[in-house]
């Protein structure tokens, strides 16, 4: 388990622009923190390619009906949780589709629970549990570990490498183990931070900004997105409802009452927007986005 030192770890190590932290002044403390800070999207930067790749080769096997999966250990996991729970909402997709788990099960988003991640043999058998692979489906796992050598994370993308499903590793360091484990390796190497070992400050940052990158990409990949417009939004409260009014309105160019019209005929952003876009009804213009699987740009394509 600790065949790795982890003082070797760039993530561990002490940050020297940092070491007297504790005797400045709070504003100077804080512009130091946010210095820091800076130099994590030039990190991300780095590793365009290979998360450009990873969303391509999710966003193919989300048509052939796979789906994502994210799996970490304390921040890592709380990340990709967060991340996975926020597709439904935004991209009117079932829950199902991207999942989240985390070494300890739900109590440890609230709840510390590090000795979890301590087990290669936890980690696949919650992956498996979830259902992931289950019936063929052509799944990917991303495993999330700032250090690249939690065991839980790799127990966990040992067990998806069996099953020949895509595995993407995420990680704050160079040359990990998850990286070797991995099919796409995603590496911002954000360096010491400012407090020597707290990787939910900058690797954290990292992450949030990578999953980011994945989850959206695959949606806009996958036809969730219109130009920039949200239009798999769900209007269930009184704030979304207003959005997709926008949405609609944007999209069509007709002012807000018929945008308002349109979505109430229409029952949801993209059946409205192909409605008025196309001159169709309701019935019409779903059968045309089924054709389309979805994606409102091609529906509308001459």
């Amino acid at each position: 388990m600790n065949d790795l030192n982890l003082a070797t770890l760039t993530t561990e190590a002490r940050n020297p622009r940092t070491t007297n932290i504790d005797q400045l002044s709070t504003l100077e403390m804080v512009k130091l923190i946010n210095e820091e800070d800076q130099t994590v999207p030039r990190a991300v930067a780095t590793q365009l390619p290979a998360i450009a790749q990873a969303i391509d080769e999710i966003a193919t096997r989300f048509e052939k009906g796979g789906r994502l999966f994210y799996i970490g250990a304390g921040t890592s996991g709380r990340l990709g949780v967060l991340d996975a729970s926020e597709c439904p909402p935004t991209f009117s997709v079932p829950p199902t589709l991207v999942q989240g788990l985390i070494a300890g099960g739900d109590s440890a988003l609230r709840k510390s629970s590090e000795k979890s991640e301590d087990s290669r043999e936890q980690g696949a058998a919650d992956l498996l549990a979830a259902g992931f692979g289950k019936d063929g489906a052509p799944d990917t796992l991303v495993g999330i570990a700032a250090s690249g050598r939690t065991p839980y994370v790799i127990g966990a993308m040992e067990a998806a490498k069996k099953l020949r499903m895509l595995v993407v590793s995420l990680t704050c360091v160079d040359g990990s183990e998850m990286a070797r484990v991995a099919d796409i390796a995603i590496a911002p190497v954000t360096g010491p931070e400012v407090i020597t070992g707290s990787t939910r400050l900058k690797a954290g940052t990292a992450t949030k900004l990578v999953l980011n990158m994945l989850s959206n990409g695959v949606m806009i990949r996958t036809g969730a997105v219109y130009g920039n417009l949200m239009v798999n939004v769900q209007a269930t409260n009184d704030k979304l409802i207003d959005r997709a009014q926008r949405i609609i309105a944007e999209a069509t160019g007709v002012d807000r009452p018929t945008a308002a019209k349109l979505l109430t005929e229409a029952g949801s952003v993209k059946v409205a927007i192909a409605m008025q876009k196309l001159s169709l009804d309701r019935a019409a213009s779903e059968t045309k986005l089924k054709a389309a699987s979805g994606s409102l740009a091609r529906t509308l394509a001459p």
